[in-house]
């Protein structure tokens, strides 16, 4: 199994959501572009139009996307090439746009007010991070968007749901939803859209490879038993990990929409982990269920070995409305062994996470 599944099936067990905190491979392809060139380094990047398979200039795309209401742009996090296209493009935009918003995952709804502050001068960036809870990457991924943003008094979203209530959701369902305390239930979506389709296909996909992994080849009636109630645990637990990242993919949604709702003359740069944008699926699909007069363009990552010039085929050319080449990063291990210490030192940090609001309800 490779690390990036690997990393992405213990996730979503569980009930975190499914970023892409990986780099995921390029799949095989069928055409190479003769326009494009080998990327050199991690900070190279290609842009191409998703419907013509047309190389483009960064002016180009942003003369394109200045015409579309939300623009998200997926990413691997931490890729360096994906994080710069990201600087580079929010600046061509808000130079066509000068009303732009910066909405981004990395925030979670309930530190908004001490965004604002930031924004405003009156906290430092210490206090940001910490009180804020920013990622770890903050400072080398997203500081110098949202220092752009400050710069030009441009809004910043902190559009995910916190991660306490995703937590609960994964490990109780969507029904703990109803043991939220207020302000905390106005953190999150108020509606969750659970419906069935190739968004829920995807994400189940992932969790029904990672429960036949390993399966008993025993024929006996207690073997088939004990299958049949391990697969019954493993899609009850996918549904739930399934809500959890719904509950993300919503709260983004209704947070861009309340946001353009109340300023109706804004576009927004929506920064997510590419699962969360890919084809249109997951955050997209659910903006659009909130808002379909909206027009919104999908910028989709796709990695290249180093020395390679990129080819695509036509699936993944659908995959966004503008493709954004980067250069494959490292392998994260080559020695199983140590994969696997890691990823049990990984589950075993998930296992201890608790539901702060099953937690209160009991006390009570």
């Amino acid at each position: 199994m490779k690390i990036a599944h690997t990393l992405l099936v213990s996730m979503l067990s569980l009930g975190l959501g499914a970023c892409a905190t990986t780099t995921a491979k390029q799949a095989p392809a069928v055409a190479q572009v003769e326009e494009l060139v080998s990327l050199s380094s991690t900070y190279d990047t290609i842009w191409m139009r998703g419907d013509d398979k047309a190389v483009q200039s960064l002016q180009q795309v942003a003369n394109q996307l200045s015409q579309y209401d939300v623009v998200f742009f997926g990413e691997f996090h931490g890729h360096s090439g994906i994080h710069l296209a990201q600087m580079e493009i929010f600046t061509a935009l808000q130079s066509i746009n000068p009303d732009m918003t910066l909405s981004l995952e990395q925030f979670e709804r309930d530190v908004q007010p001490l965004l604002d502050q930031y924004l405003s001068g009156e906290v430092g960036e210490k206090v940001l991070q910490e009180d804020g809870r920013g990622w770890d990457n903050y400072e080398q991924s997203y500081r110098p968007l949202v220092e752009y943003a400050k710069t030009n008094g441009l809004p910043v979203l902190a559009a995910n749901a916190p991660r306490d209530a995703v937590i609960c959701v994964g490990k109780e369902g969507p029904e703990v939803l109803d043991k939220m305390p207020m302000p905390d239930r106005s953190w999150v979506a108020k509606e969750l859209n659970l419906h069935e389709g190739p968004y829920r296909d995807k994400y189940l996909g992932f969790m029904s490879g990672s429960r036949s992994h390993g399966a008993t080849e025993d024929k006996g009636s207690e073997a088939e038993s004990k299958n049949k109630k391990a697969m019954d645990a493993g899609m009850a637990m996918a549904i739930r990990s399934f809500s959890a990242q719904v509950l993300r993919d919503d709260t983004m949604a209704e947070t861009i929409a309340m946001h353009l709702q109340a300023n109706p003359d804004r576009k927004v740069l929506h920064l997510t982990g590419s699962f969360h944008s890919v084809s249109g699926l997951g955050t997209v699909e659910r903006l659009l269920i909130r808002m379909p007069e909206l027009k919104v363009a999908v910028i989709n990552p796709i990695t290249v070995k180093a020395a390679q010039a990129p080819a695509i085929t036509d699936k993944d050319s659908k995959t966004g409305d503008f493709i954004l080449f980067v250069q494959e990063t490292p392998a994260m291990f080559v020695n199983e062994d140590r994969e696997r210490e890691y990823m049990n030192k990984v589950i075993r940090k998930r296992m201890g996470n608790k539901c702060v609001y099953t937690q209160v309800k009991e006390s009570q």
